[in-house]
């Protein structure tokens, strides 16, 4: 009896463990045969952007080499997920390299083997000349603040396009900057493929419910009181790309005020009265797309490729548009989504063709032509602004997605100053985080008393302790070291700092409440 059983178990065990072993054997197949060539990328692109880089990416490679190829996607998150899975696979990497060469790892190595200060140090010099690598070949997406970042740490190699295509580096076609931003790597470690903008995205439905139902056409707009309880905003600390936005509406204050420490201020305190006035906020960017077509939010921030989007989605639903998306008034900076080839990248080969096939013109009409026009996407327009400038004039321009949008000559946008708020990028995000998002009950508690008053002119008291601050721009720096994680600095000691400027802004925007409940 026990034999039997114990004869019935095994075959059970088999019989469980074989759509294992041909599932396994199965993956094996699709990405180690002699027949396919792979390249693998991280990324945040959505599913029909992986779908159509697939397909013309395949057949691009197919012309040239006589193979076929497959793109290994790997999508963890958003790009700040990304960035941090990046720089915590590198740094196990490294350990395990030097532990294979008999060096025994301190927990210092971790802060100096990325750390482009370090150049002169013997482990920065051993992580610099090694092929260490996290099995990924490509980093696509994001915003060249991120991409400069993962160069400078040493994630990021020479992608060799400027030796391979030269005339693509042509000021007419590629310029090396635009708007202040740099649209390429000189050292080749990175590289813009398409262009982006950040703008205001609106219902014009809900837009017409509101007190005042003209369009919003400015920043400053959405900070009003007409728009209390009726915008949709992305977190921060989950969307890289909200961040940015972010960022450059402190840079146009900082632009409009003349004065850094003056646009800091106001800035930060424009960002609270559009927090104060969000009633949604979420962990995507492109979340916001949807609850504004839906009518769940009048109007939100929005990156154009998501609002382009929307807005061909809307006409194609309803025959015209019911969204619109719009740059705002001085209000915008141009910016690149770029391309990187990761170190010890385990296929380098076919990773250098993805990122010239990206960069080349089919690569580019991929991006910015109509679905079903010739050399665009199969079945879905992607709205993305190409790089090339050569693709927004001749025959080529009539197949873009929208013919008369080019963002190298808009009349909204400012330059750019990295020096200004660049290193402040990570800072920005954990200040929003503090001040706005963990006490945004009070936050909004507050703002609405100030508007039940009559609006801010009525209670200049409560709105100079609505409008305090933990520190001013000259401060900012301390403030960023104060954040940083160090021998002298525990982790603890950062979430104490954190903690009290959240406590400190609930105080005061309660003291603003009553004070503003009190007329003054």
């Amino acid at each position: 009896m026990w034999i039997r059983l114990l004869i019935c178990m095994v075959l059970l065990g088999l019989l469980l463990a074989l759509p294992f072993y041909f599932r396994k054997e199965e993956a094996q197949s699709i990405f180690s045969s002699d027949d396919v060539d792979t390249v693998v990328v991280i990324c945040a692109h959505n599913k029909t952007v992986r779908d159509e880089y697939q397909r013309a990416f395949g057949q691009w490679y197919k012309a040239r080499y006589g193979r076929e190829v497959r793109i290994d996607f790997r999508t963890p998150g958003g790009t700040s997920d990304i960035t941090r899975y990046i720089e915590d696979r590198f740094r196990a990497e490294f350990r395990h390299y030097l532990e294979s060469q008999g060096i025994e790892w301190d927990n210092a190595y971790g802060d100096i083997f990325n750390d482009n200060k370090q150049d002169g140090h013997w482990v920065r010099r051993m992580f610099m000349s090694s092929d260490v690598g996290i099995g990924i070949d490509v980093f696509a997406g994001g915003g060249t603040f991120e991409h400069s970042r993962m160069a400078g740490r040493g994630y990021a190699v020479d992608g060799g396009v400027q030796q391979r295509h030269p005339e693509w580096f042509d000021p007419e076609v590629i310029p090396a900057s635009f708007g202040g931003d740099r649209l390429y790597d000189p050292q080749g470690r990175y590289y813009g493929v398409v262009l982006s903008t950040f703008g205001i995205f609106y219902n014009r439905d809900r837009i017409s419910e509101l007190s005042d139902s003209r369009p919003p056409e400015s920043w400053p707009e959405l900070g009003a009181p007409r728009f209390f309880n009726a915008l949709v905003l992305a977190d921060p600390t989950k969307s890289g790309s909200a961040n940015k936005c972010y960022e450059i509406i402190v840079q146009q204050c900082m632009a409009e005020a003349g004065d850094p420490q003056s646009g800091w201020h106001n800035g930060l305190n424009l960002l609270k009265r559009i927090f104060a006035n969000a009633r949604i906020i979420t962990d995507s960017a492109s979340k916001v797309i949807g609850d504004v077509s839906s009518g769940e939010a009048a109007a939100g921030m929005a990156i154009d490729t998501y609002g382009f989007t929307g807005e061909l989605w809307s006409e194609h639903c309803f025959g015209e548009s019911r969204v619109v998306y719009v740059m705002p008034r001085g209000g915008t900076a141009v910016g690149a989504d770029p391309v990187q080839i990761l170190r010890g990248a385990p296929n380098r080969q076919v990773a250098e063709a993805f990122v010239d096939f990206l960069l080349s013109p089919e690569g580019q009409r991929l991006h910015a032509f109509r679905a079903g026009t010739p050399g665009g996407p199969e079945r879905t327009t992607l709205s993305r602004a190409p790089v090339r400038r050569d693709l927004y004039s001749g025959s080529d321009r009539q197949y873009l997605f929208k013919p008369d949008y080019n963002p190298y000559a808009p009349e909204n946008t400012f330059d750019y100053n990295p020096a200004l708020t660049g290193r402040y990028y990570t800072l920005l995000r954990q200040v929003i985080k503090a001040l706005m998002l963990d006490p945004h009950r009070e936050l909004q508690e507050a703002w609405q008393a100030i508007i039940a008053a009559g609006g801010p002119e009525k209670v200049p008291q409560a709105m100079a302790k609505f409008n305090e601050l933990p520190f001013e721009y000259d401060a900012a720096d301390q403030a960023a070291q104060s954040l940083r994680i160090s021998d002298d600095n525990s982790a603890s000691e950062v979430a104490a700092t954190l903690r009290q400027w959240s406590e400190t802004m609930r105080a005061n925007y309660r003291e603003a409440a009553r004070l503003a409940r009190e007329g003054r």
